[in-house]
């Protein structure tokens, strides 16, 4: 998951967003999302979903299997 969690951090700096707009956007919280970018805990499938449709990705390209 450790690419998820580089993903994840880049698509969201890429968008100009701290963790706390992310988190208001997605309904995700944003102690979550800090732990997902920290490599603390992993997503669910439900989250991997929210973000690949928030950020118009695939769910490979999020998990690292696609560039």
């Amino acid at each position: 998951m450790s690419k998820f969690a580089e993903r994840l951090k880049e698509l969201r700096l890429e968008n100009n967003l701290t963790q706390s707009k992310l988190a208001d956007a997605t309904g995700i919280n944003q102690t979550s999302i800090s732990a997902y970018e920290l490599r603390k805990i992993r997503p669910t499938d439900e989250v991997i979903i929210t973000l690949c449709k928030f950020f118009k990705v695939s769910a490979d390209f999020l998990l690292g299997l696609e560039d």
